[in-house]
């Protein structure tokens, strides 16, 4: 599963996996514990896909960053919890990315980021490659 379909919705903790579109907003499951919400078009939905990073030069996609911390980890969990104390968490972060903006992106954005992973790679979901449609739409340019 891509992160096209993966949902952070505000209010609510964890990630959802979005199921179904609807006339009033979406249906979503939860992958922490598999309950299905409903979700209205007032909420406010981030899907990971979309999230980006700010560093010093651009702008970086967060699967992108999934993948430093990936091969960081050598494709297991983060050695750091997202509730462990801030220095920490910006140490952390810093090797992975070492280029973050740090008055662009606070330690909230640090423990969503690190708990995020998580959660994904609890669930299986560990290929942060782009799309392959999007993969497949960049050959056709080529």
């Amino acid at each position: 599963m891509s992160l096209d379909k993966i949902l952070s919705i505000g209010g609510r903790p964890g990630l959802y996996r979005m199921l179904t579109q609807t006339r009033t907003g979406l249906v979503a499951e939860s992958l922490l514990d598999n309950k299905r919400v409903t979700v209205g078009m007032s909420s406010n939905v981030s899907v990971l896909s979309e999230i980006a990073i700010f560093t010093l030069e651009e702008e970086l996609p967060l699967r992108a960053v999934f993948e430093k911390i990936q091969i960081k980890e050598k494709g297991g969990k983060t050695s750091v919890k997202h509730k462990d104390n801030k220095l920490s968490l910006e140490e952390y972060f810093f090797e992975v990315l070492p280029d973050y903006d740090e008055d662009k992106v606070y330690v909230s954005d640090i423990k969503k980021v690190i708990q995020w992973y998580n959660i994904l790679h609890d669930h299986g979901i560990t290929d942060f490659t782009a799309t392959s449609e999007g993969a497949d739409k960049a050959n056709e340019e080529e």
